[in-house]
């Protein structure tokens, strides 16, 4: 099984990366959507508040009842988000390592010096993509509660932030079909009705309370899940090294 997976993994590299290799604008482009912000998770944040102030249906008798529970799939997005980002992490750490691609020397040829700018690579392990993982979990919350929307958000997840990580060599395409299925996962077993009533009810009795407070939060939450704290990884990194 391993053997087939590496063949299916190196295959798929092979094709891709000979591919962006002909075309230095088209390299250009894909390394400008890894680094940039704006395609990662930005959307898709701007998705869930969207979702949480959208009023369809206002007049329907059920409408307060669907808005809470919108809002509830909301609260347990961001809460998805934080635990794969979180299991991801310690998956990178304590699962077996795995080279990334543009630093395995069998693969190195595939590869041009792709300027991304993300510290610490040679020494954090491949799989699973803890980006995709994340946004996948947060795309699922939105396909919960917006189909159209959310089957937009899953291909954001998948194309957007996944396929240029491997165009580029930073991850096999297993380590993003297994991000991504672990996204899924974790938001499917969060929105489990008892769990999410539980999680979202304390939330959403103090977003009614003290609504100044919850939505400074609910802002700052959001921008550092959207850069995946990553000044702060920089800085704890260079604290330890």
């Amino acid at each position: 099984m391993h053997s087939i997976i590496n063949l299916v993994d190196t295959g798929f590299i092979g094709f891709m990366s000979q591919e962006a290799m002909r075309s230095p604008r088209f390299l250009h482009v894909v390394e400008t959507v890894v680094n940039m912000y704006l395609f990662k998770g930005v959307g898709l944040i701007a998705l869930l508040w969207w979702i949480w102030f959208r009023r369809d249906n206002a007049e329907d008798p059920e409408a307060e009842a669907v808005r809470r529970r919108q809002r509830e799939i909301v609260v347990i997005a961001i809460a998805s988000g934080f635990l794969a980002l979180a299991a991801g992490r310690l998956g990178a750490h304590y699962l077996p390592f795995r080279l990334r691609p543009m630093y395995e020397p069998a693969l190195r040829a595939f590869f041009p010096q792709a300027m991304v700018e993300e510290p610490v690579l040679r020494t954090w392990s491949a799989f699973p993509s803890d980006h995709v993982m994340l946004w996948s979990a947060v795309a699922t919350g939105i396909l919960l509660a917006s189909r159209p929307w959310g089957i937009y958000a899953l291909f954001h997840a998948i194309v957007l932030i996944g396929l240029p990580r491997i165009c580029l060599g930073l991850h096999y395409p297993t380590d993003v079909l297994g991000g991504a299925a672990l996204g899924v996962g974790i938001t499917c077993a969060m929105n489990a009705s008892a769990i999410r009533t539980h999680i979202a009810a304390p939330m959403l009795a103090f977003a009614l309370r003290y609504p100044g407070v919850f939505y400074s939060v609910a802002f700052l939450l959001s921008f550092e899940l959207t850069t995946q704290f990553d000044e702060l990884r920089v800085l704890a990194h260079g604290l330890l090294h």
